[in-house]
């Protein structure tokens, strides 16, 4: 589980989400559960950080989203991204979603 410890992810930090998300992705296989509980903003920058962030990743790995606060989720599915992503309401359920 990958947790997003701010409020935002916004032209100011996209970049670096970007490359922390590289870091984190490259240490381990399988599966990543990005818990945005915490991001009340995201714009088209950090959308695309986290687009940039799955396409990163390498054959065997996945990025789901989870928790998305009502504004991060209406970006999600204004732009389409709900059908690109797979999202869960909240981080327990995303992780029990992928050991049944």
């Amino acid at each position: 589980m990958i947790r997003v410890n701010a409020p935002r992810i916004d032209a100011p930090n996209a970049l670096q989400f970007k490359e922390e998300m590289r870091t984190l992705t490259s240490r381990q296989k399988g599966r990543f559960i990005l818990d945005l509980q915490q991001v009340d903003f995201i714009d088209s920058s950090g959308l695309g950080a986290v687009v940039a962030s799955m396409k990163q990743l390498r054959p065997g790995q996945t990025l789901e989203l989870a928790a998305l606060q009502p504004i991060v989720d209406k970006v999600f599915r204004l732009t389409r991204m709900d059908t690109i992503f797979s999202i869960h309401d909240t981080a327990d359920q995303a992780v029990d979603a992928g050991t049944g």
